[in-house]
């Protein structure tokens, strides 16, 4: 999952980045308001990280102008403002939740799994697809009561599948969604990792999960072969 995160305290924003992409989320960095509101405005994301206070476009500025052009990205506001007052305001401007510095890293992660499952419609934290589970929140995958060893990237391909479950997704658009923007869209380390992800997840059973579609991409699905 691509989150955007726009904080200026550089210090602060580096390791929430690095945190993220521990967790195997794809993160772009904004450090000002403007170039935030470009990012949002240009780059798919699952998630916005969105700090108030902000040079240049404080961040109320940039969900109302976010909210203005109908771009529903859930938004996660970071502010050190605890009144209630605040609170309302970037609730009412169009912000999905908020949080307050200072934080523990465990319950932003735990925000942001909520917001994603929130877009996606997707209630629990355990997806369940046939006789497969993805926690989402331990990143722990299982088949027929089996736990399945993954790589972070190769998680994160799962769970946005799973998230899509039903639904044809390109190469395009898993790659959009799985790395940050200087990646090159023309790879083909999609297709690579769809096959490390068959090895694991269908190799051995009879019903398959992961499915091609020739020329289009790829469908997470209960499916007799």
């Amino acid at each position: 999952m691509r989150i955007i995160l726009i904080e200026d305290e550089k210090q602060l924003a580096s390791i929430i980045k690095k945190g993220l992409e521990e967790e195997g989320y794809s993160v772009d960095a904004a450090h000002d308001g403007e170039e935030g509101l470009y990012m949002v405005e240009n780059f798919p994301a699952d998630a916005v990280v969105l700090d108030i206070m902000l040079p240049k476009l404080d961040g109320l500025s940039v969900l109302a102008r976010i909210r203005k052009k109908e771009i529903k990205t859930p938004v996660l506001l970071l502010t050190a403002r605890d009144t209630t007052s605040d609170k309302i305001k970037g609730l009412d401007t169009g912000a999905d939740d908020y949080l307050t510095k200072p934080f523990e890293f465990g319950e932003l992660l735990a925000r942001i799994r909520a917001l994603i499952r929130r877009k996606t419609e997707v209630k629990e934290a355990v997806m369940r697809i046939a006789d497969m589970e993805i926690n989402t929140a331990n990143h722990e995958v299982k088949r027929a009561g089996r736990i399945i060893p993954l790589s972070a990237k190769e998680y994160a391909i799962l769970e946005y599948l799973a998230y899509k479950k039903d639904n044809l997704v390109n190469r395009i658009e898993i790659t959009e969604h799985i790395y940050s923007e200087e990646f090159d869209l023309d790879s083909n380390v999609v297709d690579v990792y769809i096959n490390y992800l068959r090895n694991k997840i269908d190799k051995g059973f009879k019903k398959k999960l992961i499915h091609t579609v020739r020329g289009a991409g790829y469908i997470l699905q209960e499916k007799e072969e």
